[in-house]
This record gives structure tokens, C-alpha cells and sequence, in this order.
């Protein structure tokens, strides 16, 4: 079992139960495996990663990563072994705490930022409204410009708005900097970091490691739907005396 906790855990049961919501990690997976046809997207994966971190999710494209996360998001339901949310398989009560950003574009093209705003807030009962609207003005975003008139760095920046404007306890983002610009980039970081609460787990999808090291307590790493490293950041980098984008490369060569 890979463990990510911010203390070192205590004994566990054999059987995965609701443990009382003071101790149990955020996300736990058990035996968790995902095919399609003759191909295996997650491997008896055995995962569990406490609140109160900013979580990397690395790997080359089709190691698994989105798989792990549709599945956490309750969009896989279809798959063998377990997963846990704060203590819930995915479903209705997972869903009412996890906050997904999907790796593809989720909204009306033709809509209006101000619209999308109202929609999430018509769907999602936790949503801050408020939160969205100061997101985009950090984002320099226009509420009146529709999504078709935006470059896909503007439109990257409308759904981070909307999906870290929730409530959430788990935020599940993938590839949130992918296919933008180095300084929309950075800015789409310290968008995210301005909203993320201290207790809450963050885990980003990525293989853009270098711009996303700054920020990272820990990092999983992924290859053919396992795991192959993972731990704090800065313990990996105290002992292979190297860069967590370095070790990435370094694993992944």
C-alpha cells in the first residue's frame, strides 16, 4: 500500500471499513484495477493519501493517471478492487465532496463566462459563486467574453475558476496546465494556490513536472496502471540528491 500522509499511519484493518473521518486518509484504494479490452489502465493499485497536501500524479500519457481520476470523480464505475473517498465509494456521497477538473473542455463553447458561473452554481450546491468571479478577475478574464472567443489558456483558466470555487474536500484536476503557455502557467499555480484550503487534498495530473515542483508536498509516480515511486517531495529529493523533474526523468528514461 503507498501511503501519503502527513504523520506516519497507524495499524489498519484488513478490510476496507469507514474509519472515523479524524483518521481515515482522503483517498484509499485497494486492489484497484481498470481494463479496456486487452489493456490494463490500473493495476492492483494500492493508494492512500491524506488532506492537507498538494498531491503530484506523474507519469507518461497512458500510465493510468486519468483513469485513477474518473474513477475517484465517480465518471468510472466500471472497474474491480476498491476506492474510498473520505470513507465513501465513489457515488453520490463521494461526488458531494470531490471537486474534477477533466482533462477536456466541459462547458457550452458558445457560453458566456458569467453564464458558466450560474450554471455551476445552479449544479453544484457547494459552490461559491463569489470565489469564481474573484478567480476570473485574477485571471484577467472578462464574465461577458463567450468561451469560443477565449484561447484555450483563457478557457483552462474559466474551469480552474469553476471547479476551485467549490467547497470540496478532495480537488481532482488533470493536466490543469497542459497545452498553455509558461507564463499562463504560472499564473493558473497561483490562482489554484490562492484557493486551497489547508485541509483539503489536491492531486494534479501532470508530466510537466519542472513548473509544478515548486508547489508539490508529494508526488505518486505511475507506470502501466502502478505505482513505481512515490513520497514526500522533499525526502525524494534528499535522497536521490536530485530534482523531483529530474527523478521523473531519471524513472521515466
Amino acid at each position: 500500500m503507498t501511503t501519503i500522509a502527513t504523520t506516519a499511519p497507524g495499524p489498519r484493518e484488513p478490510e476496507m471499513t469507514d474509519p472515523t473521518p479524524s483518521t481515515q486518509p482522503l483517498i484509499m484504494t485497494s486492489g484497484l484495477t481498470k481494463t479496456y479490452g486487452r489493456t490494463t489502465a490500473l493495476d492492483s493499485l494500492d493508494l492512500e493519501l491524506e488532506g492537507g497536501r498538494i498531491i503530484g500524479l506523474l507519469g507518461e500519457n497512458g500510465c493510468g493517471k486519468t483513469t485513477l481520476l474518473k474513477i475517484l470523480a465517480g465518471v468510472i464505475s466500471d472497474y474491480t478492487g476498491e476506492a474510498r473517498i473520505a470513507g465513501h465509494r465513489p457515488g453520490p456521497q463521494s461526488k458531494a465532496r470531490v471537486s474534477f477538473l477533466p482533462d477536456t473542455s466541459f462547458l457550452p463553447h458558445g457560453a458566456r463566462a458569467r453564464y458558466c458561473v450560474e450554471l455551476y452554481g445552479d449544479f453544484f450546491e457547494d459552490f461559491d459563486a463569489h470565489k469564481a468571479r474573484e478567480l476570473l478577475r485574477f485571471f484577467g478574464l472578462d464574465e461577458s467574453m463567450r468561451l469560443k472567443e477565449m484561447s484555450k489558456g483563457m478557457r483552462e483558466k474559466v474551469q480552474i475558476a469553476l471547479a476551485m470555487s467549490r467547497r470540496a474536500e478532495v480537488f481532482l484536476l488533470d493536466e490543469p496546465i497542459s497545452g498553455v503557455d509558461p507564463a499562463a502557467r504560472q499564473v493558473i499555480l497561483d490562482g489554484i494556490l490562492s484557493t486551497f484550503e489547508e485541509d483539503s487534498l489536491l492531486l494534479i495530473s501532470t508530466h510537466l513536472i519542472h513548473d509544478l515542483e515548486p508547489i508539490l508536498d508529494s508526488v505518486v509516480m505511475m507506470r502501466h496502471g502502478s505505482v513505481v515511486l512515490a513520497g514526500e517531495a522533499d525526502d525524494l529529493r534528499a535522497a536521490h540528491g536530485a530534482s523531483l523533474d529530474d527523478i521523473f526523468k531519471e524513472t521515466y528514461r
